[in-house]
């Protein structure tokens, strides 16, 4: 069984990727010969098929380093052949890019390929300063060095390393889909990187599983099969989700979906997906138990997974296809593509959104899928743990609950809701948004206790790996993590970030770079998470202020919070004018009166949170005093209050003893 399925399922993967990917292109028109500047059969069909082994080997790599840092155990057989499954898929990508880069450049200059030094030179120039170059220049050193990282790593803790290298990957490719300045970007961009990484994890997981099964009893490769199931599960919503939003994005309408190529393209992977779902429905209900428990199950296992990778095939050559095939909406910037632009649409590619109003607060939203699912899973797994913990008949305090779902639900609205529809165009926004980010929701967030919780709903494990349990303590405990959780470090953090931020050049980064406004919202989340944590946190962190001087850190914060939003009200020059204050708005204040509100926000609206947790505060050390004097009630009440009475007859000795040194003077 072990050969059969390790020749058997590869081979119909890449056989159904390439008659769906010859297929798709043909529906498309993509394998159609061009009336102008036609580069050729070879470059036609040549990088459909190259960036559709990008797809797939990225795949194997992501994968199997996602399954090596969660399901197997490091000091095993296991880790290492998955981890020499990553190196060859890390070191097949690169080859894979190599020659998607080289057929791109071919394709998009018109000029055949030679091994002159005019071809060199163009081709130099191509990955310098062309955008696209440069991007598939990223992907190939980034594969790269993550190949290096394979072959050279090969502890647990070393790993992450590499998986975060190995996920690096799919960001270049992300980008590619969609051109910076076109309607939509940012959307697009986190929508197409949710879709490469869940694929990523699907497909190359199921991969993984592939390769182990010559190492690996039935009943370890049933274990493995679960823990691949659920991370399979989340890839399938991730996937699922980013393919709707992704496809509507470029489709626009349903005639388009229906009367296009490219709309026929996307019913059929949908089609594929579909089953991809229902096959892992079964694999949930009906093999996992049958692989242990039955003689045949190894069998039933083998065909099952090659009947599923001929369907991821088919989805991976409709992907490799559609990525070539005309869009119903243009992708290039609204720029380059003629006619008359607004100045907002020049710099962001997004029209210039209506009037802020306070019915905006309700009525306009800009939807960002990946802060979508990371607040979805987020909540699914909390509310998963509680439901854990009460069916083994623990109990969870239901103000805890209550205070997690509440931080997603500000976290949701604030990166999917009028703050990030309007925060490019009115800075005032932005710092409310910023306020939200740094204060309030990390506030809330801490109160739900996730790491207490986790710790107590996860059963250890007891096989060598480390699930979600082993990789928060061992984060906890690390000596970066006790640094930047010591109360000081995370103050200073927490308020010298908004001089830094705003005062130096990576405020521009983060208005105008997709990946510098991510950066900027995960900053601003675990900067607040840490400094709230360390003051009124109930999970465990190394070290924490006594109550007294808690306050007066939060005193110190709340002046430089103070301090910081004078000096922006106070200013006289409007930061980035470039930007802000080029954005042709005919609605709303003037950009200097509006950098002043938010200077304002900043100051008043922005210490109310603070002013919060110096409450929360006060309340715990009560509470803390409280629970003191309640224990040593109880212990006096144990020893029949022992230590008061010695307390007492020390007075007395003392008394009786300075009574008879009065009678000795006398």
């Amino acid at each position: 069984m072990p050969r059969f399925l390790r020749v058997i399922a590869p081979a119909a993967l890449l056989a159904a990727t390439l008659a769906a990917l010859l297929l798709g292109l043909g529906i498309g028109g993509a394998s159609a010969e061009r009336a102008v500047l036609d580069p050729g059969a070879v470059v036609r069909f040549g990088m459909p098929i190259g960036r559709t082994l990008v797809n797939l080997t990225m795949a194997g790599l992501i994968g199997s380093l996602v399954m090596t840092v969660w399901a197997l155990a490091s000091e095993k057989t296991e880790s290492r052949v998955a981890l020499d499954f990553a190196a060859a898929s890390s070191a097949a990508l690169t080859v894979a890019s190599a020659a998607t880069l080289i057929l791109t450049y071919v394709d998009v200059s018109g000029q055949p390929f030679s091994g002159d030094a005019a071809f060199g030179a163009g081709l130099a120039m191509f990955v310098t300063e062309i955008e696209l170059g440069q991007l598939w220049l990223i992907q190939l050193l980034l594969a790269a060095v993550t190949t290096v990282l394979c072959f050279a790593v090969r502890g647990r803790r070393l790993t992450l390393l590499v998986l975060v290298a190995g996920l690096a990957t799919a960001l270049p490719l992300a980008q590619q889909g969609h051109a910076a300045g076109a309607s939509g970007h940012a959307q697009a961009v986190n929508s197409l990187l949710v879709h490469l990484i869940g694929a990523g994890v699907w497909l190359g997981g199921l991969l993984t599983l592939v390769v182990l099964v010559r190492v690996v009893d039935r009943a370890r490769l049933a274990v493995l099969v679960s823990r691949y199931s659920s991370l399979a599960l989340f890839a399938f919503v991730g996937v699922a989700a980013s393919g709707v939003v992704s496809a509507w994005l470029r489709i626009g309408s349903l005639d388009a979906l229906l009367g296009t190529g490219y709309g026929r393209l996307v019913m059929l992977k949908t089609a594929a997906l579909l089953v991809l779902g229902a096959f892992g429905a079964l694999q949930r209900r009906r093999l996992i138990p049958r692989i242990a428990g039955e003689d045949r199950g190894g069998r039933v296992f083998a065909w099952f997974v090659v009947a599923e990778l001929a369907v991821m095939g088919v989805a991976s050559g409709i992907a490799g296809a559609l990525g070539r095939t005309e869009t119903p909406v243009a992708l290039e910037p609204v720029r380059d593509q003629g006619g008359r632009i607004t100045p907002a649409e020049w710099l962001t590619g997004d029209p210039l959104p209506p009037e802020l109003t306070t019915t905006s607060y309700f009525t306009e939203w800009k939807f960002d899928l990946a802060w979508s699912l990371v607040c979805l899973f987020g909540a699914a797994l909390y509310v998963a743990a509680v439901i854990r913990l009460a069916r083994r008949g623990d109990r969870w305090p239901v103000g805890r609950t209550i205070a997690w779902l509440l931080g997603l639900a500000l976290l949701f609205y604030t990166t999917n809701g009028p703050f990030n529809a309007y925060e490019q165009y009115l800075f005032s926004v932005h710092m409310l948004g910023h306020m939200m980010l740094t204060m309030l929701i990390p506030l809330v967030l801490v109160l739900g206790a996730p790491v207490t919780l986790l710790l107590r709903a996860v059963e250890k494990r007891r096989d060598g790996s480390w699930g979600g349990r082993e990789w928060v303590l061992w984060a906890v405990q690390t000596p970066y993590s006790k640094v930047i959780t010591h109360p000081a470090v995370a103050a200073v953090v927490f308020a010298g970030s908004l001089w830094v931020f705003y005062f130096t050049p990576v405020f521009r980064w983060a208005m105008v770079e997709h990946l510098g406004h991510q950066w900027m919202i995960v900053h601003f989340l675990i900067s607040g998470y840490l400094f709230s944590l360390s003051m009124i946190g109930i999970d465990p962190v190394p070290y924490r202020f006594p109550y007294p001087l808690r306050l007066v850190t939060l005193f110190a914060t709340m002046a430089s919070h103070a301090f910081f939003g004078v000096t922006i009200m106070t200013g006289d020059n409007l930061m980035l004018a470039d930007w802000f204050g080029a954005m042709g708005r005919t609605w709303g204040p003037p950009p200097l009166e509006d950098q002043m509100t938010g200077g304002g926000i900043a100051w008043g609206i922005g210490e109310l949170p603070t002013l919060a947790l110096a409450l929360i505060v006060a309340v715990q050390w009560s509470r803390s005093d409280a629970k003191e004097q309640k224990r040593k009630d109880r212990a006096a009440d144990r020893s029949g209050e022992a230590e008061l009475q010695a307390y007492n007859e020390m007075l007395a000795s003392q008394a009786e003893r300075d009574r008879r040194l009065d009678t000795r003077r006398r």
